[in-house]
């Protein structure tokens, strides 16, 4: 069955059947990390989409250039102070250490995550030269202006002449209001909209580069601009990242391109939603909020205990890249349950052998139509939710093989064959999962699972006999070792509480 792939384009509004430039090549650029904190929970999902959109080109058959760029230019905050100048102030380290520092930790946490490392992951310092010529560029196609010693692009010219200023994030020019970093700099400006491309440094701004207008820095915007045409092109198939970056960011990053080379940067717009902390937006001014190693060991008020960073991850794809995505203790528990039966199921079935005989029933129709169904999931705009629950069914098929409630014989040899590539592709290449064997305490989970299993099972038959002291008594005993069981109308699940 062929299969073609819809993706959401943010800058049309709608899904379009993905036709790259030169195929089988496909050139992703997606906005990488400021390195002046840790890594927040909401990038760290961004990434965690485009890794499985990455994954599931290759699995496709592209071959893929995914540019995914670091930040190591400070940005001004509403102080009006440098992200990474504020960070050497109060860590009491040189700017590069910063850097560094942040880059090592956004890295830990990207392997946590299991995600693939890019293709290429550029660094905006190491690409001033770059910026510096894309500047005079946009100045000599007559976009930007200088004005003591920084450079404006002239938004209210551009969108005059092009008319695509504001179609990705729908704002009308006469109604913008300035970036937040450009206030001291209003009187400079031909129109609050107008953004710098270069800014000249103040007397105490550390990071600092020579140009022909000054002693300065590149705008924020400029730097993506740069990198994504440097390796993937001025016109590439794929750009991405977080929705807040909509405006201004990647719609000054189209008015650059147009202003340089007059022509979009790319074919493809993707933004991934944000992540809210039960129901609520995440705010470290209301404490509403949550980091990635609070989430792994568990220690937050938000949790009862720590989940492993691949249950986090397979959380985050049980809900659409486009929807919000709401972290809570329970939904966090449901993930953890879910993540445990396609790991069982996938045990389950590699382990499962045919005899070589073939009844005649509608199962190998079945099998052969939910495994279709997955693919048509995903190439509906990467539909990792509705994916998933079509392996859950296929996990209920695997069972019922292995328990004879449905007859092995009832699907050919090859067609297991076929399930077993299919199943441990989409949930390990695909997906990005991987089998969890050390879990928040240390513990060997595979070992844990085996035992767990027995003692449930064990449980399960003195509940069925009624013997509800010995069931009490097993459950408390578990109790005392940390180990919490649930039970519910499906039957008992278990969870290490930390």
């Amino acid at each position: 069955m062929e299969h073609q792939l819809y993706i959401h384009n943010s800058l049309t509004r709608k899904k379009e059947l993905f036709q790259p430039i030169n195929p089988p090549f496909v050139g992703i650029y997606v906005c990488g990390p400021t390195v002046y904190s840790d890594v927040h929970l909401g990038n760290c999902r961004t990434m965690i989409s485009f890794d499985v959109m990455y994954r599931y080109l290759l699995f496709l058959g592209y071959k893929v250039r995914y540019v995914r760029n670091i930040t190591d230019v400070g940005h001004l905050l509403d102080d009006g102070e440098d992200r990474i100048l504020k960070a050497t102030r109060l860590e009491q380290l040189e700017p590069m250490e910063v850097v560094q520092k942040y880059t090592n930790g956004f890295h830990n946490i990207m392997r946590e995550f299991n995600t693939l490392p890019p293709s290429i992951e550029p660094r905006a310092t190491q690409h001033i030269l770059e910026q510096i010529e894309m500047v005079e560029t946009i100045i000599k196609n007559g976009y930007g202006y200088e004005v003591n010693g920084s450079v404006y692009f002239d938004t209210v010219k551009f969108a005059n002449e092009k008319n695509v200023y504001g179609q990705l994030s729908g704002r009308v020019i006469e109604k913008l209001h300035t970036e937040t970093r450009d206030l001291k700099n209003q009187s400079e400006k031909k129109h609050p909209s107008d953004f710098a491309i270069w800014m000249k440094a103040s007397p105490e701004h550390i990071m600092r580069w020579k140009s022909p207008w000054s002693e300065g820095f590149p705008g924020w915007h400029l730097e993506c601009s740069v990198m994504s045409t440097k390796y993937l092109g001025t016109h590439f198939d794929i750009h991405g990242g977080g929705t807040d970056l909509k405006f201004p960011h990647h719609e000054n990053e189209i008015a650059q391109n147009y202003g340089a080379c007059n022509c979009a940067p790319s074919r493809y717009w993707i933004h991934t939603n944000m992540l809210e902390l039960e129901g609520k937006k995440m705010s470290k001014s209301d404490g509403n909020t949550i980091s990635p190693a609070e989430l792994f060991s568990g220690n937050s008020p938000f949790i009862n205990k720590g989940f492993s960073p691949i249950v986090v991850r397979f959380f985050m794809l049980q809900t659409h890249y486009r929807s919000t995505n709401d972290i809570s203790n329970d939904a966090l528990l449901a993930a953890e349950k879910g993540y445990r039966r396609l790991m069982e199921a996938n045990r389950v079935l590699q382990h499962l052998s045919h005899d070589g005989t073939l009844a005649i029933t509608d199962e190998e129709e079945q099998v052969k139509r939910l495994m279709d169904h997955v693919l048509e999931d995903m190439n509906d705009d990467f539909n990792t939710p509705k994916a998933i629950s079509r392996l859950f069914v296929l996990s209920n098929k695997i069972n019922s093989f292995q328990s004879g409630q449905i007859a092995l014989n009832s699907i050919a040899p090859e067609t297991l064959e076929t399930l077993k590539k299919f199943f441990h592709s989409f949930i390990f290449d695909v997906l990005g999962l991987k089998e969890d064997t050390v879990g928040p305490t240390g513990t060997d989970t595979k070992v844990l699972d085996g035992l767990m299993e027995l003692v449930l099972g064990m449980r399960q038959k003195v509940r069925t006999d009624k013997d509800w002291a010995t069931s009490d008594k097993i459950r408390d005993s578990l109790a005392a070792l940390n180990i919490v069981v649930k039970d519910d109308k499906e039957g008992s699940t278990w969870s290490v509480k930390n």
